[in-house]
Formats: C-alpha cells, structure tokens, sequence
C-alpha cells in the first residue's frame, strides 16, 4: 500500500470477551487519531449503535457495516469460516480483501481469524506461512518474538521468512535500525537444538538479516536481540508463560509491600516506579499481535482487550499502514 493511501481500519466489533463495547469505546477513542481517517466497525448494527449514540467523535470518521453473524470460540475454525459468511471475522477480512480497508482489528476467537485471514487475505507473493508475532518488553527496550501460535510444526525455511519479517518491522516500526535477530534454541551454541533448529541455523547465518546465533528463552527479556525467531509451538509457550509471570510477579509484589507499615511507605515513595514498570508488561499498551506476511494488515488483540486495547490495536495499525510494511516484506523475500 503506498503511504499516501487512506487509513481505513476495520475492527471486529462482536469479538472478545468485552465486545461490543470495548470494540466500539476503543474505535471511537482512536477516531480522534488525526492520521486515521475511517474506522468500520463490523458486527450487529442494533448492538453498535446504541453504545455509538452520545459519544463525541466526527460522524465521518466511523461506520458500521452490518454483519448478522458471531463466530464463537467452541466452533471449528474453518468451518466456521465457510459457513458464517455473514460472521464479523469474515466481513471485516473481505473488506481488507477488496481494499476497502487496509487492516483487520479482532479480539474474536483466534483460530478462526487466522484461518480465515490466510485463506481470505491470503499470503504476500513469496511468503510461504504467515506468522504471529508480539512486542515483548525487555531490560532494553523491546523484543518482537515471532511466531507466537501460527504454525505450532514450521520448516526452516519457514523460521528464515519470520526472521526477515520481524526485521522489517523491528526496522520501521520501531525505529531500530539493522535489528539484531537471534534463534530461541536451549543453548547458544550453534550445533545445540532440535532438529528444526539445526537446519535453520545455516541457513539463517546465509540470509539478509543481521543473525546473532542462537539465544535462551531467558536472553530475550534481558534485551539480548531485537527479533527473537522460533516456531508457534515455543512462541506460544513463552507468551504464555510471560503473560501469567507479570500477573503473577505483580501479585507477589503488592503482597510483599503491603505486608508492613514500612514497607507500605517505600511502596508509596516507589509507587511511579511500580506504575511505571506495570505499564510495560500491560498488554493493552500494544493492542494486539500482527499477523504478518498476508496481503494486508490482520491484528489479532487479546481476547480479553478492553477498549484502551482495541484502540492501541487501532493505532499500531496506522503504524503499520503508513510505514507499507507489507511491500517492504515483500522486498526482503
């Protein structure tokens, strides 16, 4: 997309725990964006228009296009997507098929978004998978882990594609300039790993990103690259894994500070620090995980995103759009 396209987003109003009113709250708080200029709400008119009716946004800036169909978590992802063609997920992907939009925001169940944003969006020409990705916070700044769910079984080759495009958007979303690239292996040196990694060593030192070697898993919080490499299945462990560790560490932390007087005081003397680094594991800060080498723009928001999430999602997706990180992928390739 050239960057003097318009940036129209769609965003899936029906999906996610707290839809339809983060969904909406989140897209009409991104509206005051000055560099997005239309956001299609996609779902049940009768349930979006009511939450839209007194909030303060220009009129022109937002649209809802009906659709009467909801795909649940429980149902079979492509299945879903051939039956419901009047589902939210499948709406909002067609209009970025058409390029009526050029991004997808959906906190709807994750399967059926991914399944129908490859076989709907389709892939960029060269790209063999598409991959899930996330900015994870580190000790110097962030670390984007790419695949984190797509494909739980990948090819070398393939973990050679995700390392070129978690480069590109390292570079131009980030601003990171020749980002370092590492492969999650459970030792640094390269003949360590299973045999997927192994064979995609090589070939990752003979490609065109600035390839460090392999890396632990308790590397990447510590800063040690910029793009950290590894199939879906290891990907989604550490997402996981890191996801239920910060909730888990900030627990521990507020009960060990509550648990005396003075302690209660260095907390309140702290509590822009503490502030400070909870903001950092907040997953709403970011908005969602790109899923990237399709066509188009598919973001795919946790599940549980409130409307500060959805309207960061939003944003990154006017990042995305304005930085044409998808014909720059294609050029890596």
């Amino acid at each position: 997309m050239a960057n003097n396209a318009k940036v129209i987003i769609a965003v899936d109003a029906m999906g996610g725990d707290l839809a339809p009113q983060a969904a909406v709250l989140g897209a009409v708080a991104a509206s005051h964006d000055n560099a997005i200029d239309k956001i299609l709400l996609v779902g049940a008119k009768d349930s979006i228009a009511p939450i839209l009716h007194g909030q303060k946004y220009d009129g022109s800036k937002i649209e809802i296009i009906h659709a009467s169909e909801v795909i649940g978590n429980d149902e079979a992802p492509t299945n879903a997507i051939r039956q419901k063609k009047d589902s939210s997920v499948v709406v909002g992907l067609n209009l970025v098929k058409s390029g009526d939009a050029a991004a997808f925001v959906s906190a709807g169940a994750t399967g059926a978004v991914l399944a129908g944003a490859t076989v709907i969006v389709g892939r960029i020409k060269g790209v063999q998978r598409p991959a899930l990705a996330s900015v994870f916070p580190s000790a110097k700044g962030y670390t984007f882990i790419i695949d984190i769910g797509a494909n739980v079984d990948s090819r070398p080759e393939f973990l050679v594609q995700f390392a070129q495009m978690g480069a590109v958007y390292m570079e131009e979303i980030m601003g990171i300039k020749n980002p370092k690239v590492g492969l999650i292996n459970n030792g640094a040196e390269a003949e360590k790993g299973n045999a997927l990694c192994k064979e995609a060593y090589p070939l990752l030192m003979e490609s065109n990103v600035n390839f460090i070697g392999n890396v632990e898993a308790r590397d990447v919080p510590l800063g040690a690259v910029d793009v950290a490499v590894c199939d879906g299945f290891v990907g989604n462990v550490i997402l996981k894994y890191s996801e239920g560790f910060a909730k888990g560490i900030m627990g521990m932390l507020k009960e060990e500070l509550m648990g005396s007087a003075i302690s209660k005081m260095g907390a309140l003397l702290s509590k822009g620090a503490y502030a400070n680094l909870r903001k950092r594991f907040d997953y709403t800060e970011v908005g969602g995980a790109p899923f990237i080498g399709l066509n188009g723009l598919v973001v795919k928001a946790h599940g549980s995103s409130n409307e500060k999430a959805i309207m960061n999602a939003i944003k990154q997706c006017s990042k995305f759009i304005q930085a044409d990180i998808t014909t720059k992928i294609q050029n890596k390739i």
